[in-house]
C-alpha cells in the first residue's frame, strides 16, 4: 500500500528553515539539487558580478530567494535581480526582473522547465538557465527553452548583462 507525505500548510513552510532551502508545491516540500562545486561556484560568481553592477543597473541581487508563485506554490531561485525601487519583501510577491537557475548534475530538464514556467507565469521579465558543467546557457520564454545565441546575455530594456565566457571560465 502506497503512503503519501503529509501536506504541510503554507504558513508552516514559510516559518520553517530548510538546509538547503526547498520549494513548496501544493502542500509538499520539494528538495532542490545544489551544493555541488560547479553549482555553488557559478552561483557565487554570478552574485559577485551582479553585486558589482547593482548601482549602475539600478537593481538589488539576491540568492536563494523565496518567490511566491501562487497561494500554494513558492519557489527558491538560485539568483535573481530585483528592481532597486521595488518594495522589499521577505518572500517576493512581485516578479523580479531576472531569475537565474543553475543546473546541477542530478537536475532533470523536465523539472527545470516547470520551475522556469512558474517564473514566467508570474511575469518575470527574463529567465536564464545556466549549466556550469557543459558551459551552456538557455533562455526561457512562452515558447519554452532556447539555447542562448550570444556570448552575452542581457535583459531587454535594462543595462543588465552577463558575459558568459567570463562567468563560465571562473568556475574552473
Amino acid at each position: 500500500m502506497a503512503t503519501f507525505p503529509a501536506l504541510v500548510p503554507l504558513e508552516e513552510y514559510l516559518s520553517a528553515s530548510y538546509h538547503p532551502d526547498a520549494d513548496y508545491v501544493d502542500g509538499e516540500i520539494e528538495e532542490r539539487h545544489l551544493g555541488e562545486y560547479e553549482h555553488a561556484r557559478l552561483q557565487f560568481i554570478l552574485a559577485g558580478i551582479f553585486l558589482q553592477h547593482e548601482a549602475a543597473w539600478n537593481v538589488r541581487g539576491v540568492t536563494e530567494q523565496r518567490i511566491a508563485i501562487t497561494s500554494s506554490r513558492v519557489r527558491v531561485c538560485d539568483v535573481c535581480l530585483i528592481d532597486r525601487n521595488a518594495a522589499r519583501e521577505r518572500v517576493l510577491r512581485h516578479p523580479p526582473l531576472l531569475c537565474v537557475e543553475i543546473v546541477s548534475p542530478e537536475d532533470r530538464l523536465s523539472r527545470a522547465e516547470i520551475v522556469l514556467r512558474d517564473y514566467l507565469n508570474i511575469g518575470v521579465q527574463d529567465i536564464w538557465l545556466l549549466d556550469p558543467i557543459r558551459q551552456a546557457a538557455h533562455r526561457f520564454d512562452a515558447q519554452g527553452l532556447h539555447m542562448a545565441n550570444a556570448n552575452v546575455l542581457t535583459v531587454p530594456g535594462t543595462s543588465i548583462r552577463l558575459d558568459l565566457a567570463e562567468a563560465f571560465s571562473a568556475v574552473e
